[in-house]
């Protein structure tokens, strides 16, 4: 698909993978819109794209309704890139007791639930669009982690959270298959995301040793490549794709 003059949205955008994602599709021809929580930065990043923020929780099938058709707006919606996530730490069973049931709760809600939720209703703005080549009319990426794979202690509903997002993303792609929209998600290792930046520079050094290969952390602008790659390639439906430079995350 050729990026160029057609529309976007992006869950999570205002920062870390997402905005890396805006900031890519919209050097592409692309319009944007960030869906997110964070106000002032979602703006702020919203007016360097060139796009729209349209404050989002994606839980919520208003919310995410009106950030797809604020991109719709602004041209032929074609992808939907679900950004938004947590990532709360807890033992199943820690020293102060049970895993709090809320907190898997709302890991699962805005995680997998709210991917899901960008998912169909981009899919049903996506159906309306006319066919490009092959018959293509829009792709759906999600982000899962290498948590789906790899749960460390602590990350018992994070890992839950992402391996169903890994789990949908096959059957996604096969129900949109008829209108010609394909679906993929991507699964990052450790990336130099808002979060780690915060971290003293000898824990961010310590993470990247970690990885085989580049031994570094990964970089926004590299997710945001692949998400580019993935739109371009019309064969590119229905997998995951781990991009974590071959680690294989130890139980801590």
């Amino acid at each position: 698909m050729q990026l160029h003059g057609h529309s976007a949205v992006i869950s999570g955008g205002a920062s870390g993978l997402g905005l890396a994602t805006a900031q890519r599709l919209a050097a592409a021809g692309m319009r944007v819109v960030i869906a997110d929580l964070q106000d002032d930065v979602g703006h702020a990043a919203a007016a360097q794209c060139g796009g729209v923020f349209v404050r989002c929780d994606v839980t919520q099938a208003d919310q995410v309704e009106a950030a797809v058709q604020a991109a719709q707006a602004l041209a032929p919606l074609r992808v939907a890139v679900s950004c938004a996530g947590i990532a709360p730490a807890a033992r199943t069973l820690g020293k102060q007791g049970p895993h709090a049931l809320d907190v898997f709760q709302r890991v699962i809600d805005i995680n997998l639930v709210g991917s899901f939720n960008l998912a169909r209703l981009a899919a049903a703005t996506m159906a309306q669009q006319p066919p490009l080549e092959d018959g293509e009319r829009g792709v759906i990426i999600n982000t899962a982690s290498v948590a789906a794979f790899d749960g460390q202690i602590g990350q018992v509903a994070y890992a839950a959270s992402k391996a169903g997002i890994v789990g949908m993303t096959l059957p996604l792609a096969r129900d949109l298959a008829r209108d010609g929209i394909r679906v993929m998600t991507i699964a990052p290792g450790i990336f130099e995301t808002p979060m780690l930046r915060g971290m003293p520079p000898e824990v961010q050094t310590a993470l990247g040793q970690m990885v085989p290969f580049p031994q570094r952390l990964g970089r926004p602008a590299e997710y945001a490549e692949l998400v580019e790659a993935i739109i371009s390639n019309r064969m590119l439906n229905g997998e995951v794709i781990r991009l974590d430079g071959a680690i294989r995350m130890q139980p801590k």
